[in-house]
């Protein structure tokens, strides 16, 4: 069954709630309609009823089933109850002053409604830089326990084939540490998408066959991870070179016995850089279908758009988010 059709069978039993701060963009409000008349996801839109209003109209849809909150107008004892929270959960690195310009934005306020219980994600991204989704989430929602990065891992998916490459989004160059807490976020996101993982930690080297400090760090991070998440312990492995990873035949010839060589679905690079040309070099010249990044690591779920993205690449975020809501 296709990835999707999965998630849709799962969350159409439960829908979650997930705030879209650009309710007045058209590919958000499109995307939004058909995941309510789908039955998949209970959006609340963020923006200015009439905007919205006249969008729908100009494409003759139906909004009905949507929930649109306008910000400016929300009730003031709310909006001093959400400030007080934010002022709380800062911890003293936020006072009352500032509290009070964040929730006049609408990623401020939509992390917030998550934050608060009222809604359980958000999906941010179509019309705002990466920064304004992420530093909202990480000063509010914060990371989950055993977690002190966020990570970007894309799925890769075409026809029955399905991996997880990460990190290709977030962190520029990571040390051991970092890439071990990136392994064990990957392969949570496997489970989310029906994969049992099997985690490669990739080098330029396989199980020594290189000496550098940039083979020693992929090393590091291998024991790392595996003392960090011992349940994962059989289920990640290096440092493995990509084919050794990938390719049965070469996995048994470079790293005899490994339980993760040659079967690899979780590929964790050890830099930004070598994530990114990886995942791009596998969607263009592979032909995979690259879906995300999907942030990793965030208490609740927090999705990042492109603002090159079009209503489709919406709706499926939307329903990856969902689908992480479900299992967090």
């Amino acid at each position: 069954m296709d990835l999707f059709e999965q998630f849709k069978e799962k969350i159409q039993k439960q829908p979650q709630t997930l705030v879209f701060p650009e309710g007045e963009d058209e590919r958000v409000l499109g995307a939004t309609v058909r995941l309510a008349q789908d039955q998949l996801v209970k959006p609340i839109l963020l923006g200015d009823q009439s905007k919205i209003e006249s969008v729908a109209q100009a494409h003759k849809w139906s909004i009905d089933q949507l929930t649109i909150i306008d910000p400016k107008q929300y009730p003031s004892a709310d909006l001093s109850a959400m400030e007080a929270a934010i002022v709380a959960r800062r911890n003293g690195k936020t006072d009352a002053d500032t509290a009070a310009k964040w929730v006049k934005d609408v990623n401020y306020f939509g992390t917030m409604l998550v934050q608060m219980g009222k809604a359980d994600g958000m999906v941010s991204g179509a019309t705002h830089p990466t920064g304004d989704t992420v530093r909202p989430a990480l000063q509010l929602i914060k990371t989950a326990p055993g977690s002190t990065h966020i990570s970007g891992a894309f799925i890769m998916q075409k026809g029955d084939q399905r991996y997880v490459f990460a990190d290709a989004a977030i962190n520029i160059d990571v040390n051991a540490a970092t890439m071990a807490q990136i392994a064990i976020q990957s392969a949570h996101t496997a489970k989310v998408f029906d994969l049992e993982p099997k985690v490669a930690m990739l080098s330029f080297s396989t199980k020594g066959s290189a000496k550098s400090a940039e083979v020693d760090k992929v090393v590091e991070a291998t024991h790392l991870a595996k003392e960090m998440a011992p349940e994962l312990a059989d289920q990640i492995d290096g440092e493995l070179q990509f084919d050794a990873a990938f390719v049965p035949k070469v996995g048994q010839a470079k790293a005899p016995g490994s339980k993760v060589a040659g079967q690899a679905n979780v590929f964790i690079f050890p830099s930004l850089e070598a994530g990114n040309i990886g995942y791009k070099i596998a969607q263009r010249l592979g032909g995979f279908e690259a879906i995300g990044p999907i942030l990793q690591g965030l208490a609740k779920p927090v999705s990042d758009l492109s603002r090159g993205a079009n209503e489709e690449d919406v709706y499926k975020v939307a329903i990856i988010t969902a689908a992480q809501a479900l299992v967090q």
